[in-house]
């Protein structure tokens, strides 16, 4: 009994020690910038969590303002953390998702009765929507939205509320459609459609899809939208907001933020994608 006492002692030491060599030191800025990052574990910034930033932070390989959710303060803390000048021109982002064909504008090809999910629907001979390019209205990125900033509108278009959106990119990813997209929440004119099929053929299947007619186009001052596979986008950093291209919209896709808001929307730009 004495000699396996002994041992085991002996073993218990040598463990001590083995332990002490080989441990890998904990970089102090590390359990910093857990304390000031929000803790969501959203996943939004691209690592498995607030752990998972913060310690690439704290080695160098991610940026001090990687968290999308803690926004220009949180990036601030952490600058301050890791010895840097807090980050200067923060852009805060906020998803809008780019589809206007309700139920009264779009056309439906079948009534489904599969899977309340929007990747389910689609594999189902494209999906029951005439437009191929259009929201499915099943609420995947909905229920994906981590910050209760998105519901459904009756109109079966999904709602986001821009001033509880973090702007994580979770709903990006559930929408199989990719109409969801992240953009600066300044931005104030946007095209609510993703068709690039040709005009007669959206014609065909929705009111309010863009037609790539160009009208747009031309009409810009400031060479802020480019028309690429028939379809209009509009860039942010050119575009001032003159409203020109809303007005010559024929099929009036294109919306100016806050024309919404009486038909009592919450931060959605787009007045069809919120009605109800």
């Amino acid at each position: 009994m004495l000699v396996l006492g002994g041992l085991g002692a002996l073993f218990g030491v040598a463990l001590a020690l083995a332990a002490k060599k080989f441990a890998v030191e904990q970089d102090p800025r590390f359990e910093k910038i857990v304390e000031v990052l929000p803790g969501a574990n959203c996943g939004g910034c691209g690592y498995p969590g607030c752990s998972g930033l913060a310690e690439a932070i704290s080695k160098g390989s991610a940026p001090v303002d990687a968290c999308p959710v803690g926004g220009a303060a949180v990036a601030a803390k952490v600058a301050t953390i890791m010895g840097q000048e807090p980050v200067k021109g923060y852009v805060r982002k906020v998803a809008r998702v780019m589809c206007g064909g309700d139920r009264a504008n779009a056309s439906t090809r079948f009534l489904y009765s599969g899977l309340n999910d929007c990747k389910a629907a689609g594999l189902v001979a494209g999906g029951p929507k005439a437009c191929t390019y259009g929201c499915l209205g099943l609420g995947s990125c909905v229920r994906a939205c981590p910050f209760d900033a998105m519901r459904m509108g009756d109109n079966g278009l999904p709602i986001v509320d821009e001033e509880k959106c973090t702007g994580c990119g979770k709903c990006v990813a559930a929408c199989p459609r990719n109409l969801i997209v992240l953009v600066p929440d300044s931005s104030k004119v946007n095209v609510y459609c993703k068709s690039e099929a040709r005009g007669a053929q959206v014609r065909k299947v929705c009111k309010v899809g863009c037609i790539g007619c160009g009208l747009c186009v031309k009409v810009c001052p400031n060479s802020a939208i480019v028309l690429e596979n028939n379809l209009a986008s509009i860039l942010p950093e050119k575009c001032d907001a003159c409203g020109r291209c809303v007005e010559k919209c024929p099929t009036k896709c294109i919306i100016m933020k806050g024309e919404g808001a009486s038909s009592g929307c919450q931060g959605q730009a787009a007045p069809r994608a919120c009605a109800g």
